[in-house]
């Protein structure tokens, strides 16, 4: 709606996780080298954490673009509200297995031939777990035997495990103390520090087609940050948002006023870094434990 007059080529702040926007901060760029070396090294299982909308499924995708890029056969998980069953059937119908994807024995048959079969090429194939956090005990300790099919180069298969805290919380349960100990390598993603946030705002605008971005002034970017916890989704919600009330009011800067505004209607809870001007907080710093909003979420 606000393209045209901003003279965007694209909205650059939409909550999709498009790989070409990614902002490449130095966090980033670590997690992403640490899926990938953990890939290409045949490390066998990985785990990614992080916040909600610290951009998990942004970094995956990119590792999907990687995966493709090397014709690296791989499935992709992205509902892990499912049983062993669907488990098993979800990855027959991604690694497109020739066989009865209503029965486990088959589908264990015809991935193991494809394991062995990318092996003697010199490749790897991968499983990826989205929202890992969710799978149930079962699920969990099917993914664990999945791990036990290896050769003398290393693991036929690659497990990359990704999702919130929660997930590092259940790994540590007893029961999955053998898969635990099977993870070789961790990454996480931590939300931004304000220079990140910067940067992250910049560099959005610019691939949208603004590269030196008047529209948002320092000081307000700072408060977008403040509010915001540093969190990409929320920031991309918030900004969007912004850019929308900008239009609507036929401005060419977007004001604090407006940042309230937008803040009230998402139901943010902050508490504000003027208070040096006289100005009070929106809410306690108590009730700023976890950014929520109705809106672009």
């Amino acid at each position: 709606m606000y393209k045209a007059f901003f003279g965007f080529k694209e909205n650059p702040f939409n909550l999709s996780p498009d790989p070409t926007f990614l902002y490449r901060s130095s966090m980033h760029e670590e997690a992403l080298a640490n899926l990938i070396y953990g890939v290409q090294s045949r490390k066998g299982f990985i785990v990614l954490t992080g916040e909600v909308g610290t951009g998990k499924t942004t970094l995956l995708e990119c590792l999907r673009d990687f995966l493709d890029e090397q014709t690296i056969e791989f499935a992709f998980i992205f509902n892990s509200r499912i049983t062993p069953d669907q488990f098993f059937e979800m990855i027959a119908y991604d690694l497109d297995l020739r066989c009865n994807r209503n029965s486990k024995t088959e589908v264990l048959f015809a991935l193991n031939h494809l394991l062995i079969q990318q092996a003697n090429e010199g490749r790897t194939s991968v499983l990826i777990v989205d929202e890992a956090h969710n799978l149930e005990w079962e699920v969990l300790e099917e993914i664990r035997l999945l791990g036990n099919l290896e050769n003398r180069r290393g693991k036929l298969i690659q497990i990359i495990l990704a999702g919130q805290p929660e997930l590092d919380r259940k790994l540590d349960a007893p029961n999955l103390r053998q898969l635990k100990q099977r993870i070789v390598l961790r990454t996480s993603l931590q939300p931004f520090r304000e220079e990140d946030t910067v940067a992250y705002i910049h560099s959005r605008m610019e691939r949208a087609g603004m590269p030196d971005q008047t529209v948002f002034p320092p000081e307000l970017v700072a408060e977008v940050h403040l509010r915001s916890k540093g969190i990409p989704r929320v920031i991309n919600a918030i900004c969007d948002n912004l850019l929308l009330t900008t239009f609507a009011l036929e401005q060419r800067v977007s004001t604090t006023e407006m940042l309230d505004e937008v803040c009230r209607d998402m139901r943010l809870e902050w508490s504000s870094n003027r208070l040096g001007r006289g100005e009070r907080g929106r809410y306690t710093p108590d009730a700023y434990d976890q950014p929520s909003f109705s809106r672009g979420d």
